[in-house]
């Protein structure tokens, strides 16, 4: 089952469609036309029991998403898809959860021999869905991202933002981090520097 990129932090500054990050674990749920959503992974294995609380994500994203995604999928001729999910509750953080409710949002779809959808095509196509807010379109400049970093991007949550842009033949992603999130972070680490690097 196809697995999401990392997302690069190096900032670009070309037009692009800028979504709310929101703070959980990537899941992924491949969708077949016979089985409809069959195969289910954290963003490295599949899930098992041994995973907790994002073990649960796959009857979420059956209960909340399956309809409807299947009927565009059919609409749209795919083969097959794989989805893409963030999976969060009101305490997670850094993919790290609680014993808590859970939810589950899409927020990128890869079908079958196409690569991921352009943002545009993702909005048409799965817009009227819960997905992540787009919060900003147009120039990745620095006062953009000094809005983003400081909070104050109209919108915007705790976590920051990622970006998206087609360019080309491919979908540039980059994600950029909030001051607040990256404090929390360093704390939360305790001053293991190996620990940050990964998980910001």
């Amino acid at each position: 089952m196809k697995q999401y990129p990392s997302m690069s932090q190096e900032i670009r500054n070309i037009p692009a469609y800028v979504f709310d990050k929101l703070d959980g674990s990537n899941i992924r749920a491949e969708w077949h036309p016979k089985k409809g959503f069959w195969k289910f992974g954290s963003k490295t294995r599949l899930l098992g029991t041994d995973q907790r609380w994002i073990n649960a994500a796959d009857q979420l994203i059956r209960q909340k998403y399956e309809d409807e995604l299947s009927k565009v999928f059919r609409k749209e001729r795919y083969e097959k898809a794989v989805a893409f999910f963030e999976f969060y509750g009101e305490n997670s953080f850094a993919g790290h959860h609680k014993e808590e409710e859970h939810k589950v949002v899409l927020f990128d779809i890869s079908p079958h021999k196409k690569g991921f959808l352009p943002p545009d095509e993702f909005l048409k196509l799965f817009g009227h869905l819960d997905v992540p807010k787009l919060l900003y379109r147009g120039n990745i400049n620095q006062p953009f991202v000094e809005s983003v970093r400081k909070s104050e991007l109209p919108g915007i949550t705790f976590e920051g933002v990622v970006c998206k842009a087609k360019m080309s033949h491919e979908i540039l992603m980059f994600k950029i981090k909030t001051l607040k999130w990256l404090e929390r972070l360093k704390g939360f680490c305790h001053g293991n520097q190996l620990l940050f690097d990964q998980l910001k």
